[in-house]
């Protein structure tokens, strides 16, 4: 007896302690939800907007059950309106729009074969209606499922599929019992067409979201994180045998690069939808995002090949180091600055040099560091550290091929989406002194003429 109550003692022990684990990670989670509230908003205050404008979105349509003169026009249906404004708005307009859009023309095109599907239906007679219905319906599922397998169709219509397909089996198979088949496809497309303009309309006057320029500023900031990681390899790599603790967090931006394929093709996709803004003109080459995208991801895995060569644990020695120093860092910082310029006058939208100093520079430090390995510097040197060295200048190599790809692809977009070309002074980001001279010489010969006063804005 005494076993048996030590036992449940325990038990019950256990059990407390258990219950008493779960009241302190609940609270510390609770605790924790405003902290990640508020990093989430910091991350992109955008989110905080859109979050209002899907409130105020829903608000708007809503208006449909308080008021009775509105319910009565339109009864039960209007819940769609709202459905249609959550599942419709998104983040972005161009998401938005390709939704609105898909759902809006694929609700109006199913609900008028729905009603002719129902009105060939009755002409046989009502025994023959059931299966006619049930033809009609099969015929359709089918076909509408099988072209969601074509990529294209699956890329950027699958959603007006999978509603065109829904609303049609709705409209046909309830009007079987349902007589009043027209009033109702007419009151459910109604409805649905402005939940879909609601939302529209809010997410594009309401402190829009372009995907077009998410996806030029995503492609641009690849661009400098591969220029920012280049500028600063050769520096690092020289310095890993006198300093193997040194700090290396801000050479792994890239890393973002390697996942960012996904989101590229999304951006580009909702961007396809956007009218024409800013300086995103109509018809922009979008799909040319995607080729600067994938060659960025190619040189970003390079440079993940010479970031493991930071960790490796073969290393050359100093005098090894020393023979080569100058010709990497400069390959790599030079390489690095080309990269940084491409991804500015990307930004800026601004039509890049062809003769750019940066770039032939470049050039010449990867000529110069295949001749030095041509060289009979190498003789002498241990066998591992030649292969350590070559391995790092092959990648190097290989990394200033891929931006050279990358360069005639931005030339190549700029030409396409008529990226504006920049004066002779406005390169170097000074003002022109010679021209600034003739206005103000000029404002003097004006002012010795004329009694009045000149305001000269430098």
């Amino acid at each position: 007896m005494e076993a048996n109550v030590v036992v449940e003692g325990r038990s019950a022990n256990s059990r407390l302690a258990l219950v008493k684990d779960s009241i302190v990670k609940i609270r510390s989670k609770v605790a924790e939800f405003p902290g990640k509230m508020k990093k989430v908003a910091e991350d992109d205050p955008r989110r905080i907007v859109h979050s209002f404008k899907v409130g105020l979105a829903i608000t708007l349509v809503s208006l449909f059950y308080y008021f009775d003169h509105l319910y009565v026009g339109f009864g039960s249906s209007a819940m769609w309106a709202v459905l249609t404004v959550i599942v419709v708005i998104e983040f972005s307009v161009g998401a938005t729009l390709g939704k609105g859009l898909n759902r809006g023309l694929a609700t109006f095109l199913a609900g008028t074969l729905g009603f002719g599907a129902h009105h060939l239906a009755n002409l046989p007679g009502r025994e023959l209606q059931p299966i006619l219905l049930g033809i009609f319906v099969f015929i359709l599922a089918a076909t509408v499922s099988f072209i969601r397998f074509f990529p294209r169709m699956k890329v950027r219509y699958d959603y007006g599929l999978l509603i065109f397909m829904l609303t049609f089996c709705l409209i046909s198979v309830s009007g079987y019992r349902d007589e009043e088949v027209l009033e109702m496809a007419h009151k459910r497309v109604s409805t649905i067409l402005i939940g879909g303009f609601t939302a529209i309309f809010v997410c594009i006057f309401i402190c829009p979201v372009w995907a077009g320029e998410d996806l030029h500023n995503l492609v641009a900031n690849n661009l400098e994180k591969v220029a920012s990681f280049l500028e600063g390899f050769g520096d690092e790599y020289f310095r890993k045998s006198s300093e193997p603790e040194s700090n290396k967090a801000s050479l792994q931006v890239y890393k973002n690069i390697l996942n960012s394929k996904q989101s590229e093709e999304s951006l580009v996709n909702f961007a396809r939808w956007e009218p024409p803004h800013g300086l995103f003109r109509f018809r922009h080459p979008w799909k040319q995002y995607l080729k600067i995208g994938s060659l960025t991801r190619q040189c970003a895995y390079r440079i993940e090949a010479l970031n493991g060569c930071l960790n490796s644990d073969v290393q050359a020695s100093p005098e090894t180091c020393g023979n080569f120093r100058e010709a990497f860092i400069k390959a790599s910082s030079e390489t690095g600055k080309a990269v940084k310029g491409l991804a500015s006058a990307m930004r800026t939208m601004t039509l890049p040099s062809a003769d750019c100093p940066q770039t032939t520079k470049s050039k010449n430090a990867a000529d110069n560091l295949k001749s030095l390995l041509r060289t009979g510097l190498c003789q002498g040197i241990d066998i591992v550290e030649i292969i350590e060295v070559g391995t790092v200048a092959s990648l190097l190599l290989d990394v200033l091929a891929c931006t050279e790809k990358i360069s005639e692809s931005i030339h190549e977009l700029a030409s396409l989406a008529h990226f504006k070309r920049l004066e002779p002074d406005e390169k170097d980001g000074k003002p022109d002194l010679d021209k600034q001279k003739q206005v103000r010489q000029s404002s003097n010969s004006i002012a010795s003429n004329h009694h009045h006063h000149i305001i000269i804005i430098e």
